[in-house]
């Protein structure tokens, strides 16, 4: 996670446009999702779809167990690439394509590699593949997002 310093009110960016590169990869971010979980997050986002909690239910479309929210393993990619920006980044897009199940009790792995980076407009914009990656090593949840970093230039 980045690490940023207080001076006289003004935050420093722990990550600057300028130190970021095509082909730079984001630390991974590594979930270990419980059913408990899903319960959790059923009851936040309110989406008490049942093949989230149910066992029978699931069982009955196929699964061996329950699966993951979609909406939750996006929201893990947003954890991602914020995670890596820091509080002086911003999030401008986040864009995600369900391509396969996800499991409670399977090890889940967040990864995110820079793609591009351009100045528009004095604005450093990075973008950013990102993907949820199984136990198995497959990408179930491939995605992209669009950030924006401050510039050095900018923040003397």
């Amino acid at each position: 996670m980045a690490i940023t310093k207080r001076n006289s009110g003004l935050e420093t960016p722990a990550l600057w446009f300028e130190d970021v590169a095509v082909g730079d990869v984001l630390p991974d971010l590594v979930k270990e999702p419980d059913t408990r979980q899903l319960v959790m997050y059923a009851g936040a986002s309110q989406d008490f779809v049942a093949i989230h909690y149910d066992h029978k239910v699931a069982a009955e479309a196929g699964h061996p167990k329950v699966i993951i929210h979609g909406a939750l393993k996006s929201a893990w990619l947003g954890e991602l690439v914020t995670g890596w920006i820091g509080s002086t980044g911003r999030l401008l897009e986040l864009d995600v394509s369900y391509r396969a199940i996800d499991f409670p009790d399977d090890t889940a792995t967040c990864v995110g590699k820079v793609t591009g980076t351009r100045i528009e407009d004095g604005v450093g914009l990075v973008e950013v593949e990102i993907g949820l990656r199984n136990a198995e090593g497959q990408i179930t949840t491939p995605g992209r997002a669009l950030v924006s970093l401050p510039t050095k230039s900018a923040f003397s």
